[in-house]
């Protein structure tokens, strides 16, 4: 059993471990205290003088709780959940809660089961939501068809769930669609996570009504607090195609409303963008030269997060909770020295004693589309253009004169072309429209990460190239592709599902760091980042526009355009 970590905290035996001389952030009371952590295996034995086997003197430095992300899609990060966890625990984030909505979009049950699995022995504390919109809407083609009441009761057992994921079908839920509203009833007693971008008005207290208990998506400082004050618990987002922190934070402070119902999240962030700013350590940098103040973002980072998605003891330095700590050179510029996982110090040597061997090799071959020709992408011009807001996920839908010849539109630098091709092996449409503020030129972009239903997804300024780069996801099974001048330039296979590498993440995060310059290089505009931004375009749920397989998509009028 071990020792006694009674007798430990009472200072009877000697800690395992003891961290001596530190600042300790004690999140109940929002204060740096002097003092030592003693640890006990994985727990925390107390918070005061101890003495250990093992001492580590940590004077001039600070202890705050590991960090937790309160929403994220492991998927994304395009590397397994073993990759991920190994790659921002070393940041501090020793916890996330996960949203597999990805990945079972295309494989379903199939996909589930393999988030569950995949996250059970990883060096983080995984939560996991399961998903609520699969499809995120009737109108596009995924590859698991619809996740319904009954698929996902199961889970409702395990052990790591939590409730509901995002409720992305908000429109579902104010109209009280029944296949919506049987999964939140059979939720109620659960954590339902909100998505519902600029919502507001009763609309607003309809969503809370029905039992959704936050928002990740506020962009505006009004939307914000007019969702705190209806009740919601909003998770900050800092990702790395929307970066809705400052905006958020700054509005929040000016209308002196107070932070304890606010967590943090990145929702979607690149390896890259962790690599060279953080992650969670980011978002606590960022909101301390907002003015908050330094303790409450620590406590936002962690406690909050905690406490709301019941993660057992976690979020706080403290006696009987897990030694899952950030040891800081720095508490303001959040300058980490090491880092400590379940008593364990973070390093190599702990990180690669983690394996995982991938049980279900159909997850390896989802890519199922015919060879496709300029033909096929050909677009008629009729003023209906897609247009990018920097920074943002939102659209903008604009009428305006596009090139054309013959009254097909000719994609340029100004106006790329932008193609949807089903790639489930359902029924092989493909959806092209003008995009505007893209900016590509000599070239295109395409990949098998599209949000949420992951069909194929490409723009450029040319055909040969953006039907060169659709072409070759079906020999690499899925991943992103930079083609110029008619040939393949640069890619990134992502063979599980089509969103997940089976590489390590430093491998990825230089290859996708390459490509992203590379996209720079031929002109892709800054506040647009050349895949992740993309990626969103087909999502049937964020404003104004979108592009399907199946035609363009007003999604104020939840309508096709003809």
């Amino acid at each position: 059993m071990g020792k006694n970590i009674i007798r430990v905290a009472r200072g009877l035996e000697k800690a395992d471990l003891v961290l001596k001389n530190a600042m300790i952030l004690n999140v109940f009371t929002e204060e740096f205290l002097p003092g030592d952590v003693a640890v006990v295996g994985d727990r925390i034995a107390g918070v005061g003088e101890y003495s250990g086997d093992r001492e580590m003197d940590c004077s001039g430095k600070y202890i705050v709780p590991g960090f937790i992300d309160s929403h994220v899609h492991i998927e994304s990060s395009m590397v397994s959940p073993l990759e991920f966890t190994k790659y921002i625990v070393k940041r501090g984030t020793t916890g996330i809660v996960a949203d597999p909505h990805e990945i079972v979009n295309v494989c379903g049950a199939k996909g589930m089961d393999y988030i569950l699995d995949a996250t059970e022995n990883v060096p983080s504390n995984v939560i996991v939501m399961v998903p609520s919109s699969v499809p995120a809407t009737d109108m596009e083609t995924n590859g698991a068809g619809k996740f319904l009441k009954d698929d996902i009761m199961p889970y409702m057992s395990h052990p790591r769930v939590r409730g509901l994921g995002e409720l992305m079908r908000f429109v579902d839920v104010l109209e009280g669609h029944e296949e919506t509203m049987e999964k939140v009833e059979a939720f109620s007693d659960y954590i339902i996570d909100g998505h519902a971008p600029g919502l507001t008005g009763k609309d607003v207290q309809a969503y809370r009504a029905a039992g959704v208990l936050n928002d990740h998506e506020c962009a505006t400082a009004e939307e914000v607090v007019e969702k705190i004050r209806a009740g919601f618990q909003i998770l900050i987002r800092e990702g790395s195609g929307a970066k809705n922190l400052e905006q958020l934070v700054k509005g929040l402070l000016n209308a002196r409303i107070p932070l304890d119902r606010c967590l943090f999240c990145s929702d979607d962030r690149h390896l890259e963008d962790i690599e060279t700013e953080g992650h969670m350590d980011f978002c606590v940098r960022k909101a301390i030269k907002l003015g908050v103040p330094v303790e409450k973002a620590y406590k936002i980072a962690s406690y909050n997060a905690a406490q709301f998605y019941k993660i057992p003891h976690s979020g706080a330095v403290c006696a009987g909770h897990l030694a899952d700590l950030v040891v800081l050179n720095d508490a303001e510029n959040v300058e980490i020295s090491f880092v400590i996982k379940s008593g364990n110090v973070v390093d190599e040597e702990w990180l690669n004693s983690f394996k995982y061997e991938l049980k279900d090799e159909t997850l390896l071959n989802t890519v199922k589309i015919n060879q496709i020709s300029v033909e096929d992408i050909k677009c008629e011009s009729k003023g209906d253009v897609l247009e990018l807001v920097p920074h943002q996920l939102l659209t903008l839908h604009k009428r305006e004169e596009v090139p054309s010849v013959d009254n097909m539109f000719v994609p340029n630098e100004e106006y790329s072309k932008l193609v949807v091709v089903e790639r489930h092996g359902q029924n092989g449409n493909i959806g092209v429209c003008p995009m505007k503020g893209y900016g590509i030129k000599n070239g295109a972009v395409a990949t098998t990460v599209s949000h949420d239903s992951h069909n194929i997804i490409a723009a450029g300024d040319n055909d040969e190239d953006i039907v060169c780069a659709i072409n070759k996801l079906k020999e690499t099974q899925g991943g992103y592709v930079i083609a110029s001048s008619g040939k393949v330039v640069d890619v990134l296979p992502l063979q599980i599902a089509g969103l997940m590498s089976i590489e390590n993440a430093k491998a990825v995060q230089k290859q996708t760091a390459k490509m992203v310059e590379m996209a720079r290089e031929m002109g892709v505009a800054e506040g647009v980042d050349p895949f992740i931004t993309l990626s969103f375009m087909a999502l049937t749920v964020i404003p104004e526009v979108r592009l399907t397989e199946k035609g363009m998509f007003d999604v104020r009028k939840m309508e096709f355009m003809v």
